[in-house]
């Protein structure tokens, strides 16, 4: 495989010589059994990279204790990085020589891994213990198109999250509206709950900074194209896209607030919070923030709204994962971890704690899922087939910067009318067909 110095310089992060050598000493464990590649004897000390220690110390202690009481023979050395700081490191580590004997692995940069080839594929360990059908299907395909190498996976999904359609329970009763299950009841209800001279609006439209990726839920949603590639062109500016896009910004300041144009996420979700509004869509991350200001029985989530026939087509979310890594010398130790924490018992507790969806399918039962109402929803559809995930091109080096940064301006420009949403489309296609065609060429075999 041929890479670019231009590719290269996207992929990877600059890195500095005392990063490399702080990082090296965190190498990968090494019961003295061989050389590097080998599957060890299964015993020793192993390394773990935990890619945001912040949230997620706690949880992992106690799973480490519980795999150590179990395989008394192996230590795991525990190293918390940042979330911001997770692809740096890597990066540095593969420079440096002192990547782990596992880590997590997210899908928004888990082609960088696989194209400077440091991870073990994981099909075949898979298929051959435990886990064999125990994982969300949703979240396999996710992992496999975000590995940008077909059908192999090179990681073990272990959570994710995914878009909610939260809507007032309170304000939809005062209505007489049932809950909106469908775009139709979508686009009636943020209508029929929008007063604007009482400052009461059916809806809040994400404008600011990451509203590319509700806006792309709202086209994939509404138009039933489940494949974000017709070969290698993209169908964002599919006509049917184009014409679910107008509908969708079309409510701006006729059903939502001014002020969207300018909110993030932190805003979009303050708003909705503290002030009566019909519906918000945001992921399961914010069901915390609305029992603090709304308590239980104001609100509901519900996924992202179907077609009239019952269909439902969404956008993927990232996708959480552990990496196997090739430079290990103790793989079979190290597997062991994977699969342990991968597992019914300890997925369900690790996703308990971070408020995510589990990707090991025996935890759906679970008394904590059942309770929280949204999750039990969303684990579901991702589960029992009713969902299709339109998988995003996080492999494509270029993908944050199209999707973010190099496209939100124009948004705004969407919603305030200075373009089109055809424009909108075209550009936002002609850049990703672009880096699909570089990304193409750089791994011609």
């Amino acid at each position: 495989m041929r890479i670019s110095k231009a590719y290269r310089g996207r992929a990877v992060a600059a890195v500095s010589l005392t990063a490399v050598l702080a990082l090296t000493a965190t190498a990968c464990g090494d019961d003295g059994s061989g050389g590097s590649g080998n599957e060890g004897s299964g015993k020793g000390e192993i390394t773990l990279w935990d890619n945001n220690t912040g949230e997620r110390r706690e949880i992992w202690a106690r799973i480490i204790k519980d795999f150590e009481k179990e395989n008394p023979d192996i230590k795991v050395k525990y190293v918390g990085l940042p979330i911001d700081q997770v692809q740096a490191k890597y990066d540095t580590a593969i420079e440096g020589g002192g990547l782990p004997d596992v880590g997590g692995v997210g899908t928004a940069y888990l082609s960088n891994l696989v194209v400077r080839d440091v991870l073990e594929p994981v099909d075949d360990r898979i298929d051959a213990g435990p886990l064999k059908g125990k994982l969300v299907p949703a979240l396999v395909d996710s992992v496999k198109a975000a590995g940008g190498r077909g059908d192999t996976m090179y990681s073990v999904p272990t959570s994710t999250n995914n878009g909610t359609l939260w809507y007032r329970t309170d304000l939809f009763s005062g209505a007489g509206l049932e809950p909106p299950t469908t775009w139709e009841q979508f686009y009636a209800a943020a209508e029929k709950l929008t007063k604007s001279g009482k400052n009461q609006f059916g809806y809040t439209i994400r404008g600011g900074a990451g509203s590319i990726a509700p806006a792309m839920d709202a086209m994939y949603g509404q138009s039933g194209i489940t494949s974000f590639w017709n070969g290698d062109k993209t169908t964002v500016n599919d006509p049917k896209n184009v014409a679910a896009l107008e509908k969708y910004v079309a409510l701006y300041k006729k059903v939502t607030p001014s002020a969207d144009v300018n909110n993030d996420f932190i805003k979009m979700v303050a708003q909705w919070d503290n002030g009566t509004i019909g519906m918000l869509t945001h992921n399961l991350a914010s069901y915390q923030d609305h029992v603090k200001a709304l308590g239980k029985a104001k609100f509901k989530g519900l996924p992202y709204p179907a077609q009239a026939d019952g269909s439902r087509v969404q956008v993927s979310n990232p996708v959480d994962g552990l990496g196997l890594f090739k430079n290990s010398t103790n793989k079979a130790a190290a597997w062991k971890l994977i699969e342990f924490a991968a597992s019914h018992k300890s997925n369900s507790a690790w996703n308990e704690s971070a408020g995510s969806i589990p990707a090991n399918t025996d935890a759906a039962n679970d008394a904590w899922i059942q309770e929280a109402e949204p999750t039990a929803t969303a684990m579901k559809a991702l589960s029992d087939g009713s969902t299709k995930i339109v998988n995003l091109p996080y492999y494509l080096p270029d993908w944050n910067t199209i999707s973010k940064s190099g496209n939100e301006p124009n948004f705004q420009k969407v919603l305030l009318g200075d373009m089109t949403a055809k424009e909108f489309a075209d550009k936002v296609a002609k850049e990703l067909n672009d880096a699909q065609a570089e990304w193409n060429e750089q791994n011609k075999s």
